[in-house]
């Protein structure tokens, strides 16, 4: 069941411009106009480790009966209270208990050093929140899903590969990428090399005296920042740049983690129902073209969103804008519905 879809969805917005509401999750009663859902912390091990995670609840939830569950993950260095947190909400609104909880290193959980972008950590996480999960009674233990925006979806896919506890994945915005990828956003072979070396210099002084190495993650100003520019959703307190979320810290030690991952080789491991939303406003969209040519599931779609962004500015719409969301909560609520219920 093959399907590549396009939707001629032209954006008029700016998604480093103004933002239409602040997204951020409160640990309280969340409304919507129509719905409501509730929240609750949570928490759960991961190799050890203490991770907090807000786990919401569809309207008129009945204790005794199991739901249809999905675990949703955000972009690299991100808290559980911003787009995570966002289309957890969301998917609850739609009838599915959905958790959204901070990795290792990040936000509320433990982990040192803090915020260490570590792949292969996270992707253990996802296994061991999918595993929390099962042990919930009100959660269908058949019926887990995971969902992933931006790197989050690259480690839901891999974990998805990996974990037959994942029935179904989705994504929105992915970000994928291999060797050759990275070079064109760190500063091609040179600057993967340095970043490298960097990262390899900051774990031996870690291992030998204990100190982490930090810089920003964002800036506009300084060049050696994890994200260099004006990238709105992250400089924006009315978006991402929340109290949970530190713009001035940033592991040294992710570079090589990060820089050396690639995900592809999961996509012919991967066969279980998927469903990506992507465009060629998104970061790296021939990428995401590739990952689901290269799935070996029959039961996978792909929507393809027009848009008049050039790459990677639609991107961050699908961080915290209206309309955006909205179109890929409702097209993946339709799929987990599909092939969870």
């Amino acid at each position: 069941m093959k399907k590549i879809l396009v939707l001629a969805t032209v954006v008029l917005l700016s998604a480093c411009g103004k933002t239409e509401k602040k997204h951020t999750e409160q640990t309280a009663l969340k409304k919507s106009k129509n719905k409501e859902v509730t929240m609750k912390k949570v928490n759960f091990k991961s190799e050890g480790l203490n991770l907090v995670g807000n786990l919401y609840y569809p309207a008129n939830f009945e204790k005794g009966k199991k739901y249809p569950t999905i675990v949703s993950s955000g972009s690299w260095t991100t808290v559980k209270e911003q787009m995570a947190g966002l289309y957890a909400k969301r998917f609850a609104e739609n009838g599915f208990i959905t958790l959204a909880f901070d990795y290792r290193n990040y936000g509320e959980s433990e982990g040192l050093p803090r915020a260490w972008e570590n792949p292969e950590m996270k992707i253990q996480d996802i296994k061991n929140a999918v595993a929390f999960l099962k042990s919930l009674p009100e959660v269908d233990e058949d019926k887990i899903g995971a969902f992933g925006v931006c790197a989050g979806a690259m480690y839901n896919l891999m974990a998805a590969s990996e974990d037959d506890d994942i029935k179904a994945v989705a994504t929105t915005a992915s970000w994928l990428h291999d060797g050759e990828a990275v070079k064109l956003f760190y500063g091609g072979e040179e600057g993967v090399k340095q970043r490298i070396e960097a990262a390899q210099a900051a774990k031996k002084k870690y291992a030998e005296t204990g100190e982490f190495t930090y810089i920003k993650a964002i800036s506009t100003t300084d060049t050696t920042a994890a994200m260099f520019g004006e990238f709105d959703y992250y400089l924006n307190p009315e978006r991402g740049a929340i109290p949970e979320w530190s713009a001035d810290q940033f592991a040294v030690a992710t570079w090589e983690d990060w820089l050396k991952l690639d995900p592809f080789p999961s996509a012919a491991k991967l066969n279980k129902p998927l469903f990506m939303v992507h465009s060629d406003g998104c970061v790296l969209p021939d990428y995401t073209k590739k990952y689901f040519e290269e799935v070996s599931s029959e039961d996978k779609e792909l929507v393809w969103v027009a848009t008049e962004l050039a790459s990677p500015m639609h991107q961050f719409a699908f961080y915290d804008q209206e309309k955006e969301v909205k179109l890929a909560v409702e097209k993946t609520s339709a799929f987990f519905q599909r092939v969870l219920e």
